[in-house]
């Protein structure tokens, strides 16, 4: 069931993005979609054709049921088989294939401008993604970028019912990055990313590139919502500009 639409979201009712991000010191990432489409260059429905054949001898029900989604497969394993050499299976078959696919996700335009402007500014960052830390690392590694440190990578574990929704990997962010839920903002494009947030009272903005992502966040609460980037990386380099010698006084609301 749908939450209701007028439902207030972690205190972002009415605000607009830049400014939840312009009063952060942290912003906490989700990966495949914020930050890059990581089976741009591996489709996931292959990734998850692959991984239901490795699958067909232990869980071979739910590899046959297999519709394109490979997360979605991987919580199908352990939905039926709880904590079994097939769900660790499958975990590290994904985070294999997942760690391929990073090798040559396209980025997403604005992303790593993104990171390091906020890097320049002083927020705190962190990942929080239902994806493995393993893709995460190789992504960054890639484009030369050691922020967020691995130590703020926050991905799947060997327990997939901590995967978003269930706020886990959010509440690890904020413990490794010294935040409150106030202090931070969560960019995400999932309706799970959304009601994770939510259970920890982080304010949302969520990444909708397209009408039907930016439904299935208002259906779950979310009141802010960009279709680029572009607005938010140019709030963040509004803030380094006003911590450059000469600058004056940043604007009001914008703290570091």
């Amino acid at each position: 069931m749908s939450a209701r639409r007028d439902a207030p979201l972690s205190g972002a009712t009415d605000q607009c993005p830049a400014a939840l991000l312009e009063v952060a010191d942290c912003v906490l990432f989700d990966f495949d979609g914020p930050l890059c489409d990581l089976f741009s260059g591996r489709p996931a429905s292959g990734v998850a054709e692959r991984l239901a054949g490795e699958l067909r001898d232990v869980a071979p029900v739910v590899a046959a049921s297999a519709a394109g989604d490979p997360l979605a497969l991987l919580q199908a394993v352990a939905k039926h088989h709880g904590s079994s050499p097939a769900t660790d299976r499958a975990e590290r078959f994904l985070t294999a294939e997942e760690a391929e696919a990073a090798g040559v996700a396209t980025p997403t335009a604005y992303a790593l401008e993104l990171i390091g402007a906020l890097d320049a500014g002083g927020w705190r960052q962190a990942v929080t993604t239902n994806n493995s830390p393993a893709a995460v690392i190789r992504f960054l590694e890639r484009h030369g970028l050691s922020v967020p440190a691995v130590a703020h990578i926050h991905g799947r574990t060997s327990e997939p019912g901590l995967l978003k929704p269930d706020p886990h990997c959010l509440v690890r962010a904020l413990e490794s990055t010294g935040s409150t839920a106030q202090e931070a903002v969560m960019i995400g494009d999932s309706p799970a990313d959304c009601l994770a947030a939510k259970v920890v009272g982080v304010p949302f903005i969520g990444y909708a590139v397209n009408g039907r992502k930016r439904r299935a966040l208002e259906d779950v609460g979310a009141r802010c919502t960009v279709p680029s980037l572009r607005g938010l990386l140019e709030a963040a380099r509004r803030r380094v500009r006003s911590r450059e010698p000469g600058a004056g006084p940043p604007a009001a609301g914008v703290h570091g």
